[in-house]
């Protein structure tokens, strides 16, 4: 890929191919806290400030709760089937010009995730080779899409038999990112099971969430168009 392709990533929307993605692609994923960006309760507070935390890349809250995730493991059982042994932890890469010093907020959860015991490696082979607009700092309307992430993405060569690829990032909105790298690294894996992972999941559309704390599983569908989160 050429050095012109922020270019060209920006300006996907206009082309709005989507030649190189499949017509259809399911990817399960898991998240483990709540997150209300709008909501007024006590609650919905404290998500904000849950969610800020994450993305602060703090190590100290992030070991924290990759505990929480792995006693939901152990004991809860709810991850069992996205922790599943031998598993690859992949985290989501974030765009960086040469020599910009910027916190990779999804490898650090996925080293602090592997410290509890909860994979056998942490691999950061995909890489970012362009720019996207962040999803929280977008208009609705003109967030990303799954043909932009796609083409941002590379996979870098390996040699590695991974059986259990799980993607690990800090936060889910409505799995675009999630979708578009997932199928990059199906291409550059194809026996592999893909699965994903994010700490928090945004309850855009509910006003106030009922708990912070909400293990959940679902899955995010590329239908061709788009990609769709349920829950």
């Amino acid at each position: 890929m050429t050095t012109n392709l922020n270019h060209h990533v920006r300006d996907s929307r206009a082309v709005n191919t989507t030649a190189s993605l499949p017509a259809d692609y399911l990817l399960p994923f898991a998240t483990c806290y709540a997150y209300s960006p709008k909501g007024q309760s006590d609650v919905s507070q404290r998500s904000r400030q849950l969610c800020a935390r994450v993305k602060s890349g703090s190590t100290k809250w992030l070991r924290s709760y990759a505990a929480t995730v792995h006693q939901e493991v152990f004991h809860g059982q709810v991850f069992s089937d996205f922790f599943t042994a031998p598993v690859l932890l992949v985290p989501i890469p974030e765009f960086r010009l040469p020599g910009q010093a910027t916190f990779w907020v999804a490898r650090r959860l996925a080293l602090a995730l592997h410290e509890t015991g909860l994979a056998d490696e942490v691999w950061t082979g995909l890489k970012r080779v362009g720019s996207v607009e962040k999803s929280s700092s977008a208009w609705m309307w003109e967030r990303p899409t799954v043909q932009q992430h796609y083409q941002s993405f590379t996979v870098v060569p390996s040699s590695r038999a991974a059986k259990n690829i799980l993607l690990i990032d800090d936060v889910i909105t409505k799995g675009r990112t999630l979708a578009a790298a997932a199928i990059r690294i199906q291409e550059a894996f194809p026996k592999a099971d893909v699965r994903a992972f994010a700490l928090v999941r945004t309850m855009g559309f509910v006003l106030d969430i009922p708990r912070l704390f909400e293990p959940c599983q679902g899955v995010i569908h590329w239908n061709g168009e788009d990609a769709y989160r349920a829950p």
